[in-house]
């Protein structure tokens, strides 16, 4: 039984916001028979063996025995079914991560999938797939844009196959274009290993980084409003609940103008959807009754309600229903600098499609990862 290298390894990276944010990442271990995995929206920094779900491989694996509806609100309230279905006797109502499948499929004990920002720098570039051949050969595994869940699954299963027919073998470390990697290993040295080689590896093809040496962060609910930050803070916590506010010298490079904010104006992951959201609002307004205008010109246009406004020279804010979740949207964000400056190392940013941003922002899953998480 290897729980305590799962909960170890789990931490070991979940407490380092190079490798993790929020609610992000997931990790699991696996036998013949079992599979355990991390319930979705708890916290790797903070694992315990509780903090993952038992699921039985064998019914697990009869779940690509099944057709599902083209539909995919249908297709995906089916395959949560039976993924729920699949949790062994006495796991209660904990639910397993959306990604599940994937662990159960990657032929490898111990599972372990981030989202570091530089590694997503490579994958959420316009040169990554060439970038990632040049910098790994045929050791790793790219995979297409895909939406994570069944179809993300389903599409890494097939090119699992694939790679093992063509080199007798199957790749330790997935490249997932605009959502991050996937690590696999027998055990949790072999992880590490695997991790510390894939970012000294990206690292050496890095040549700009981001600069937050100066960073500067104010959190407050709105009842002060003794300055220019506080007043705006006091803005959007009326609008939202809460507000903090975020500068930096790496922040303000992208808050000169519409044109320079562009490579931070949309989602490159799943995460940065799920926590800072896709239509960040840019303006150059700070008066209190021009910026509620400006706010509700954007939700009538996107239909929900910014989670991050950057305001033109001056930084950025967000603004949140709870205190967490206004923390993890700043998170997010910056994040967001940091993939936006890596890309540059391999010909600029790729934002996720639009198609694609639409299924996160309806899923269901990850309203409810959201939730659980903020």
């Amino acid at each position: 039984m290897n729980m305590n290298e799962l909960v170890e390894i789990s931490r070991f990276y979940g407490s380092n916001p190079e490798y993790t944010l929020a609610g992000g990442g997931n990790t699991s271990w696996k036998d013949d028979n079992t599979l355990y995995v991390k319930a979705s929206g708890t916290s790797l920094a903070q694992a315990t063996e509780d903090s993952f779900v038992k699921m039985n491989r064998h019914s697990l694996s009869r779940i690509w025995e099944k057709a599902y509806p083209d539909s995919s609100d249908e297709r995906e309230k089916e395959v949560l079914a039976d993924l729920m279905a699949a949790k062994c006797e006495g796991e209660g109502d904990k639910r397993p991560s959306v990604e599940a499948l994937l662990h159960d499929i990657i032929p490898f004990a111990f599972i372990v999938h981030l989202h570091p920002a530089l590694v997503n720098g490579l994958c959420c570039s316009q040169n990554g797939e060439a970038a990632a051949k040049m910098i790994f050969g045929d050791d790793a595994l790219w995979i297409p844009s895909t939406n994570p869940g069944y179809i993300l699954s389903r599409l890494v299963k097939l090119e699992l196959a694939e790679y093992y027919k063509n080199f007798q073998k199957y790749p330790s470390v997935i490249l997932l274009q605009n959502h991050g990697v996937f690590t696999g290993a027998d055990s949790s040295d072999g992880i590490k290993s695997k991790y510390e080689m894939l970012m000294s590896k990206i690292s050496e093809k890095i040549t700009e980084h981001p600069d937050f040496t100066d960073e500067t962060r104010i959190f407050a609910d709105g009842s002060s409003a003794r300055n220019e930050v506080g007043k705006i803070i006091n803005i959007l916590s009326g609008l939202a609940g809460y507000s903090c506010f975020m500068q930096s010298i790496a922040i303000l490079q992208f808050l000169k103008s519409k044109k320079s904010f562009y490579p931070v104006s949309s989602a490159f992951t799943p995460d940065h959807i799920v926590y800072s959201g896709s239509d960040p609002l840019f303006t150059s307004v700070k008066d209190s009754v021009l910026l509620k205008d400006e706010w509700n010109k954007h939700v009538k246009k996107t239909g929900r309600n910014p989670k991050i406004i950057a305001i033109k020279d001056f930084g950025i804010f967000s603004a949140a229903a709870t205190e967490k979740a206004a923390c993890f949207a700043c998170d997010l964000f910056k994040d967001t600098v940091k993939v936006a400056i890596y890309s540059q190392n391999f010909d600029g940013p790729l934002f996720m499609e639009k198609d694609k941003i639409d299924f996160i922002n309806n899923w269901e899953v990850e309203r409810f990862r959201s939730s659980v998480s903020t």
